[in-house]
């Protein structure tokens, strides 16, 4: 009897800020708000640029061409 469970790894749907946190809507549902001081490029960056953002790897990852910076949705949930 085979009882392992195949996990699908979790992928970002949205993401938004607030004046301090980062926040992420995965695809099974759950929200995700880390606050933007875990990232220091996050954290210094115009409105303007945390704006340009975009998901990498079917929204496995986030990322910011002008700051370059990549988050791991993964990352996020360890």
């Amino acid at each position: 009897m085979n009882t392992s469970i195949k996990h699908k790894p979790a992928k970002a749907t949205n993401l938004w800020f607030s004046d301090h946190k980062l926040f992420v809507l995965l695809n099974d549902g759950r929200e995700i708000g880390v606050p933007l001081d875990w990232f220091p490029n996050l954290q210094n960056a115009s409105a303007e640029d945390l704006h340009q953002w975009r998901f990498i790897g079917d929204g496995i990852g986030i990322h910011w061409e002008t700051l370059n910076e990549d988050i791991s949705i993964e990352g996020l949930l360890n």
